[in-house]
């Protein structure tokens, strides 16, 4: 059932079930070392686990699965975002890494394996953390008021 974003009280058909979030994104890359090598100098993260052909990072109650063995080209519209504390400190470790940033407003970039990432800051959008994640992360952030009011619109704060 596809509903409108504001008919929050919409009948859901039998049987139905509502998304709640995403727990993961896998990545494929080329490497599993280069590509911890590659993303190790842009974030700071904590690797949760590894396996043959795979690490996951975590990011709070979130991960993020690199799995090795990319062979398609590179991405053209497909992307994933990343949530960050300070984007603008990105943009600088990516051009400290030489890393091609696309033209435009946004923070885009792509990785060596052609994965395209796109990176907003916490305060600016309406995505949401509990404080008891973000206390867990070590983080304090708060919403810019154009985040909190796309929240509040959709009676999320």
């Amino acid at each position: 059932m596809i509903r409108n974003g504001r008919a929050r009280s919409a009948v859901l058909k039998i049987g139905m079930t509502r998304l709640v979030g995403i727990n993961h994104v896998a990545l494929e890359v080329g490497d599993i070392e280069e590509a911890l090598a590659f993303y190790g100098q842009i974030f700071d993260f904590t690797l949760r686990s590894r396996s043959r052909g795979a690490a996951f990072i975590d990011i709070g109650d979130q991960f993020i699965a690199l799995m090795e063995g990319r062979t398609g080209p590179p991405d053209r519209a497909r992307h994933f975002g990343l949530v960050v504390e300070d984007k603008e400190a990105v943009r600088k470790k990516l051009e400290e890494a030489g890393v091609e940033i696309r033209p435009g407003r946004r923070l885009d970039f792509q990785d060596p394996w052609g994965n395209t990432v796109e990176v907003v800051q916490y305060d600016q959008v309406q995505f949401t953390k509990t404080d008891r994640v973000l206390r867990g992360m070590g983080l304090e952030l708060g919403k810019t008021p154009e985040a909190l009011a796309e929240l509040q619109a959709k009676d999320l704060a």
